[in-house]
Protein backbone atom coordinates (compact mmCIF):
# COMPACT_ATOMS: atom_id res chain seq x y z
CA UNK A 1 0.00 0.00 0.00
CA UNK A 2 1.19 3.32 -0.79
CA UNK A 3 0.14 6.65 0.66
CA UNK A 4 0.23 9.98 -0.58
CA UNK A 5 -0.40 13.88 0.55
CA UNK A 6 -2.56 15.92 -0.82
CA UNK A 7 -1.07 19.70 -2.48
CA UNK A 8 -3.67 21.36 0.18
CA UNK A 9 -2.39 19.51 3.16
CA UNK A 10 0.87 20.48 1.97
CA UNK A 11 0.25 23.84 1.64
CA UNK A 12 -1.49 24.20 4.94
CA UNK A 13 0.95 22.60 6.71
CA UNK A 14 3.30 24.90 5.16
CA UNK A 15 1.79 28.04 6.10
CA UNK A 16 0.91 26.96 9.89
CA UNK A 17 4.66 26.60 10.25
CA UNK A 18 5.54 29.78 8.47
CA UNK A 19 3.12 31.74 11.00
CA UNK A 20 4.52 30.02 14.30
CA UNK A 21 7.46 30.62 13.21
CA UNK A 22 6.66 34.20 12.15
CA UNK A 23 4.90 35.12 15.54
CA UNK A 24 8.12 35.06 18.02
CA UNK A 25 10.27 37.03 15.19
CA UNK A 26 7.43 40.09 15.14
CA UNK A 27 8.24 40.23 18.79
CA UNK A 28 11.53 39.78 19.02
CA UNK A 29 13.03 41.19 15.77
CA UNK A 30 10.79 43.37 13.94
CA UNK A 31 9.09 45.21 16.62
CA UNK A 32 12.04 46.60 17.93
CA UNK A 33 12.91 47.97 15.07
CA UNK A 34 9.82 49.39 14.54
CA UNK A 35 9.88 51.18 18.01
CA UNK A 36 12.66 53.43 17.25
CA UNK A 37 12.25 57.53 17.67
CA UNK A 38 11.56 58.50 14.31
CA UNK A 39 14.12 61.07 12.09
CA UNK A 40 11.89 62.53 9.81
CA UNK A 41 10.04 64.24 12.16
CA UNK A 42 8.78 67.73 11.16
CA UNK A 43 5.93 68.83 14.24
CA UNK A 44 4.60 72.29 15.09
CA UNK A 45 3.55 72.26 19.01
CA UNK A 46 1.53 75.41 20.01
CA UNK A 47 1.05 76.40 23.92
CA UNK A 48 -1.17 79.43 24.78
CA UNK A 49 -1.98 81.19 28.30
CA UNK A 50 -2.26 84.55 29.96
CA UNK A 51 0.01 86.41 31.42
CA UNK A 52 2.52 88.98 32.27
CA UNK A 53 5.75 89.96 30.37
CA UNK A 54 8.03 92.74 29.88
CA UNK A 55 7.78 95.27 27.34
CA UNK A 56 10.73 96.61 26.07
CA UNK A 57 9.10 99.71 24.20
CA UNK A 58 6.93 100.80 27.26
CA UNK A 59 9.94 99.67 29.93
CA UNK A 60 7.54 98.28 31.92
CA UNK A 61 5.70 94.60 32.69
CA UNK A 62 2.12 94.64 31.05
CA UNK A 63 -0.30 92.12 32.47
CA UNK A 64 -3.19 89.93 31.45
CA UNK A 65 -2.12 89.75 27.91
CA UNK A 66 -2.37 86.47 25.84
CA UNK A 67 1.08 84.63 25.56
CA UNK A 68 1.83 82.24 22.63
CA UNK A 69 5.10 79.65 22.80
CA UNK A 70 5.05 77.77 19.27
CA UNK A 71 7.78 74.73 19.22
CA UNK A 72 8.66 73.49 15.52
CA UNK A 73 10.36 70.14 15.63
CA UNK A 74 12.51 68.82 12.43
CA UNK A 75 14.67 65.84 12.05
CA UNK A 76 17.64 66.21 10.70
CA UNK A 77 17.82 63.02 8.47
CA UNK A 78 21.40 63.16 7.15
CA UNK A 79 22.72 63.78 10.73
CA UNK A 80 20.47 60.72 12.08
CA UNK A 81 21.58 58.11 9.59
CA UNK A 82 25.09 58.85 9.70
CA UNK A 83 25.26 59.03 13.75
CA UNK A 84 22.61 56.65 14.05
CA UNK A 85 20.72 58.51 16.46
CA UNK A 86 17.75 60.71 16.58
CA UNK A 87 18.89 64.58 15.40
CA UNK A 88 16.34 66.99 16.31
CA UNK A 89 16.45 70.61 15.31
CA UNK A 90 14.38 72.29 18.04
CA UNK A 91 12.99 76.32 17.39
CA UNK A 92 11.00 77.99 20.11
CA UNK A 93 9.55 81.17 19.93
CA UNK A 94 7.88 83.01 22.83
CA UNK A 95 5.24 85.78 20.93
CA UNK A 96 2.61 88.04 21.93
CA UNK A 97 -0.25 89.35 20.20
CA UNK A 98 2.22 92.27 19.43
CA UNK A 99 4.74 90.04 18.00
CA UNK A 100 1.83 87.42 15.93
CA UNK A 101 2.77 86.50 13.17
CA UNK A 102 6.01 86.95 13.35
CA UNK A 103 7.57 86.97 9.54
CA UNK A 104 10.77 86.07 11.62
CA UNK A 105 11.49 84.32 14.88
CA UNK A 106 13.94 86.60 16.35
CA UNK A 107 11.69 89.26 16.35
CA UNK A 108 9.80 87.36 18.62
CA UNK A 109 9.69 88.40 22.72
CA UNK A 110 11.95 85.34 23.02
CA UNK A 111 13.56 82.70 20.59
CA UNK A 112 15.66 79.75 21.26
CA UNK A 113 17.57 77.01 18.52
CA UNK A 114 18.65 74.03 20.30
CA UNK A 115 19.87 70.75 18.71
CA UNK A 116 18.45 67.62 20.82
CA UNK A 117 20.36 64.41 20.36
CA UNK A 118 18.81 61.32 21.81
CA UNK A 119 19.48 57.62 21.74
CA UNK A 120 16.29 56.51 18.93
CA UNK A 121 15.70 53.08 21.68
CA UNK A 122 16.10 54.76 24.92
CA UNK A 123 15.91 57.80 24.52
CA UNK A 124 18.95 58.68 26.28
CA UNK A 125 20.70 61.80 25.58
CA UNK A 126 23.17 61.74 23.32
CA UNK A 127 26.14 64.17 23.19
CA UNK A 128 27.22 64.52 19.56
CA UNK A 129 26.43 65.97 16.22
CA UNK A 130 26.62 69.28 17.16
CA UNK A 131 24.72 68.97 19.71
CA UNK A 132 23.53 72.01 22.21
CA UNK A 133 22.66 72.28 24.65
CA UNK A 134 24.28 69.45 26.68
CA UNK A 135 21.48 68.46 28.46
CA UNK A 136 20.55 65.50 30.73
CA UNK A 137 17.10 63.08 31.96
CA UNK A 138 15.30 60.55 30.57
CA UNK A 139 12.37 62.79 29.29
CA UNK A 140 12.72 65.73 27.21
CA UNK A 141 10.56 66.20 24.07
CA UNK A 142 9.13 63.11 24.35
CA UNK A 143 9.33 59.97 27.03
CA UNK A 144 11.04 56.77 26.35
CA UNK A 145 8.66 53.66 25.07
CA UNK A 146 6.94 51.76 26.86
CA UNK A 147 6.00 54.90 29.62
CA UNK A 148 6.11 53.26 33.38
CA UNK A 149 3.77 54.77 36.52
CA UNK A 150 6.89 56.07 38.16
CA UNK A 151 8.98 59.41 38.35
CA UNK A 152 10.63 60.57 35.76
CA UNK A 153 13.80 62.87 35.49
CA UNK A 154 12.86 65.51 33.08
CA UNK A 155 15.46 68.47 31.27
CA UNK A 156 14.15 71.99 32.00
CA UNK A 157 15.91 74.22 29.07
CA UNK A 158 15.20 77.55 31.16
CA UNK A 159 16.63 76.15 34.47
CA UNK A 160 19.57 73.97 32.48
CA UNK A 161 18.87 71.23 34.80
CA UNK A 162 16.32 68.30 35.46
CA UNK A 163 13.42 68.08 37.09
CA UNK A 164 12.03 65.32 39.13
CA UNK A 165 8.21 64.67 37.51
CA UNK A 166 5.94 62.43 39.94
CA UNK A 167 3.56 60.17 38.11
CA UNK A 168 0.18 61.37 38.65
CA UNK A 169 -2.33 58.68 37.42
CA UNK A 170 -4.05 58.72 33.97
CA UNK A 171 -5.61 61.80 32.39
CA UNK A 172 -7.84 61.35 29.48
CA UNK A 173 -7.01 64.13 26.84
CA UNK A 174 -9.87 64.58 23.64
CA UNK A 175 -11.09 61.22 24.30
CA UNK A 176 -7.47 59.35 24.68
CA UNK A 177 -6.20 58.29 27.82
CA UNK A 178 -2.53 59.03 28.73
CA UNK A 179 -0.27 58.76 31.81
CA UNK A 180 0.30 62.41 33.57
CA UNK A 181 3.25 63.32 35.69
CA UNK A 182 3.53 66.13 37.58
CA UNK A 183 6.10 68.81 38.77
CA UNK A 184 7.39 72.12 39.81
CA UNK A 185 10.72 74.51 40.11
CA UNK A 186 11.25 76.51 43.08
CA UNK A 187 12.60 79.90 42.42
CA UNK A 188 16.07 79.44 40.96
CA UNK A 189 18.96 81.55 39.87
CA UNK A 190 19.84 80.87 36.56
CA UNK A 191 22.39 83.49 35.44
CA UNK A 192 23.04 87.34 34.94
CA UNK A 193 21.70 90.03 32.30
CA UNK A 194 23.37 93.65 32.43
CA UNK A 195 20.58 96.31 32.26
CA UNK A 196 20.38 100.22 33.70
CA UNK A 197 20.33 100.13 37.89
CA UNK A 198 17.19 102.24 37.84
CA UNK A 199 15.72 98.82 36.14
CA UNK A 200 16.35 96.79 39.35
CA UNK A 201 16.12 99.59 42.13
CA UNK A 202 19.85 100.97 41.42
CA UNK A 203 19.11 104.16 39.89
CA UNK A 204 22.77 105.26 40.91
CA UNK A 205 24.58 102.83 39.06
CA UNK A 206 24.11 103.33 35.07
CA UNK A 207 24.58 99.17 34.51
CA UNK A 208 24.57 96.02 36.81
CA UNK A 209 24.71 92.83 36.36
CA UNK A 210 21.09 91.55 37.46
CA UNK A 211 19.80 88.49 38.51
CA UNK A 212 18.08 86.08 36.19
CA UNK A 213 15.54 83.83 38.48
CA UNK A 214 13.35 81.50 37.56
CA UNK A 215 10.67 79.27 39.09
CA UNK A 216 7.87 76.94 37.32
CA UNK A 217 4.79 77.06 39.54
CA UNK A 218 2.93 73.99 37.75
CA UNK A 219 4.51 71.32 35.00
CA UNK A 220 2.05 68.95 33.96
CA UNK A 221 2.31 66.45 31.21
CA UNK A 222 0.30 63.39 29.80
CA UNK A 223 2.23 60.77 27.77
CA UNK A 224 1.44 57.97 25.44
CA UNK A 225 2.15 55.19 27.42
CA UNK A 226 3.81 53.17 23.66
CA UNK A 227 5.17 55.50 22.02
CA UNK A 228 6.28 58.19 24.72
CA UNK A 229 4.46 60.99 23.23
CA UNK A 230 3.35 64.32 25.26
CA UNK A 231 -0.44 64.80 24.00
CA UNK A 232 -0.83 67.33 26.87
CA UNK A 233 1.80 69.61 28.22
CA UNK A 234 1.20 73.04 30.85
CA UNK A 235 3.85 75.24 32.60
CA UNK A 236 3.61 77.84 34.63
CA UNK A 237 6.67 80.05 34.43
CA UNK A 238 8.40 83.19 36.06
CA UNK A 239 10.98 85.07 34.78
CA UNK A 240 12.38 87.69 36.92
CA UNK A 241 15.37 90.22 37.50
CA UNK A 242 16.66 90.85 40.81
CA UNK A 243 19.17 93.17 41.76
CA UNK A 244 22.64 91.72 42.80
CA UNK A 245 22.29 89.96 46.23
CA UNK A 246 18.77 90.41 46.83
CA UNK A 247 16.30 88.26 47.78
CA UNK A 248 12.86 89.84 45.69
CA UNK A 249 11.83 90.23 42.02
CA UNK A 250 12.46 93.54 40.79
CA UNK A 251 11.22 93.68 37.37
CA UNK A 252 8.93 90.02 35.95
CA UNK A 253 10.05 89.15 32.37
CA UNK A 254 7.82 86.71 32.01
CA UNK A 255 5.28 84.96 33.92
CA UNK A 256 1.87 82.69 33.68
CA UNK A 257 -0.05 80.46 35.78
CA UNK A 258 -0.43 78.20 32.88
CA UNK A 259 0.21 77.83 29.04
CA UNK A 260 -0.86 74.80 27.38
CA UNK A 261 -1.46 72.93 24.57
CA UNK A 262 -4.15 74.21 22.47
CA UNK A 263 -6.99 72.21 21.77
CA UNK A 264 -5.75 72.13 18.32
CA UNK A 265 -2.16 70.57 19.42
CA UNK A 266 -3.77 68.38 21.73
CA UNK A 267 -6.09 66.54 18.42
CA UNK A 268 -2.72 66.58 16.64
CA UNK A 269 -0.57 64.74 19.29
CA UNK A 270 -3.42 62.40 20.37
CA UNK A 271 -3.64 61.69 16.43
CA UNK A 272 -0.07 60.99 15.91
CA UNK A 273 0.00 59.04 19.24
CA UNK A 274 -2.92 56.97 18.28
CA UNK A 275 -1.56 56.18 14.91
CA UNK A 276 1.92 54.51 16.37
CA UNK A 277 0.22 53.17 19.16
CA UNK A 278 -1.67 51.22 17.01
CA UNK A 279 1.28 50.33 14.78
CA UNK A 280 3.54 49.12 18.25
CA UNK A 281 0.25 47.00 19.19
CA UNK A 282 -0.42 45.04 15.71
CA UNK A 283 3.38 44.30 16.04
CA UNK A 284 3.96 43.46 19.35
CA UNK A 285 0.76 41.88 20.67
CA UNK A 286 -2.04 41.43 18.04
CA UNK A 287 -0.19 40.04 14.80
CA UNK A 288 2.23 37.69 16.86
CA UNK A 289 -0.94 36.43 18.81
CA UNK A 290 -2.71 36.38 15.63
CA UNK A 291 -0.07 34.82 13.68
CA UNK A 292 0.30 31.81 16.49
CA UNK A 293 -3.20 31.19 16.80
CA UNK A 294 -3.95 30.75 13.07
CA UNK A 295 -0.42 28.65 12.68
CA UNK A 296 -1.48 26.31 15.53
CA UNK A 297 -4.68 25.88 13.49
CA UNK A 298 -3.38 25.86 10.06
CA UNK A 299 -0.62 23.15 11.07
CA UNK A 300 -2.90 21.03 13.10
CA UNK A 301 -5.16 20.67 10.06
CA UNK A 302 -2.19 20.31 7.58
CA UNK A 303 -0.35 17.72 9.77
CA UNK A 304 -3.55 15.78 10.21
CA UNK A 305 -4.39 15.62 6.45
CA UNK A 306 -0.75 14.71 5.59
CA UNK A 307 -0.83 11.91 8.21
CA UNK A 308 -4.10 10.55 7.00
CA UNK A 309 -3.21 10.90 3.30
CA UNK A 310 -5.05 9.29 0.24
CA UNK A 311 -6.87 6.07 0.97
CA UNK A 312 -4.85 2.88 0.43
CA UNK A 313 -4.31 2.10 -2.95
CA UNK A 314 -5.71 -1.79 -3.48
CA UNK A 315 -4.97 -4.68 -5.68
CA UNK A 316 -6.48 -5.34 -8.61
CA UNK A 317 -8.22 -9.25 -8.04
CA UNK A 318 -7.08 -10.72 -10.93
CA UNK A 319 -3.32 -9.94 -9.84
CA UNK A 320 -4.13 -12.77 -6.91
CA UNK A 321 -4.94 -15.19 -9.20
CA UNK A 322 -3.31 -18.45 -8.68
CA UNK A 323 -0.93 -20.54 -11.07
CA UNK A 324 -3.49 -23.49 -11.30
CA UNK A 325 -6.46 -21.22 -11.78
CA UNK A 326 -4.63 -19.61 -14.31
CA UNK A 327 -4.15 -22.63 -16.39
Amino acid sequence: MRRTASPMSLVLLGAGVFLLVLAPLLVAYVQPQAKRTPIDVDTTTVFTGRGSYFDTSKLRTVHGRTITITRQVRGDVSDSVRSGNAVWDVSTSVDTDRTLPASDTRDSLQWTLERWVTDRSTNEPVHCCQETPAFDGEAYLKFPFDVEERSYRWWDGTLGAVVQLRYAGRRTVQGYEGLRFTGSVAPTRTGVRQVPGRLVGRPRTPQVLAEEWYANSGIELVADRRTGRIVYAAIGPRKTLRAPGSDKDAVVLLASEKIAFTPRTQRQQVELAAADSGKLALLGTTAPAGAAVLGAVLALLGGALVARGRRPERAHPDTHLTTNQAA
